[in-house]
């Protein structure tokens, strides 16, 4: 399964705990410095995506003030994955920094 960055900071907040929609969307807001805000069809698009991948699992429900709350976690498979793509992304990140460093100037055009 590929990995967005939506898929990814969903797997971050079930990194923590459990989670139902409304707390993964809050989480996914925190983690990105409220620069992701997922609305309900991405999130369950999400969520149905990493079910299927065996990397989330649905871990219980409650009902609170009339409405069904399904929580979710994460897989052991799933923290394979986060961790896999964690080390892809700081690689990425070293050799990001490498290329955008200043250089001095070689006193030629390009």
């Amino acid at each position: 399964m590929r990995i967005t960055e939506q898929s990814y900071l969903v797997l971050l907040a079930l990194a923590e705990e459990p989670r139902h929609g409304y707390g993964i969307v809050q989480a996914v807001r925190d983690l990105s410095d409220d620069e992701v805000r997922l609305g309900a069809g991405t999130l369950y698009g999400v969520l149905d995506r990493l079910v299927a991948a065996g990397w989330a699992e649905a871990s219980g429900e409650e009902v609170v003030d009339g409405r069904l709350r399904r929580y979710y976690r994460l897989t052991g498979a799933g923290r394979e994955a986060l961790a896999a793509h964690t080390d892809r992304l700081t690689a990425l990140a070293a050799r990001a920094r490498r290329l955008v460093a200043p250089r001095p100037a070689t006193g030629g055009a390009w």
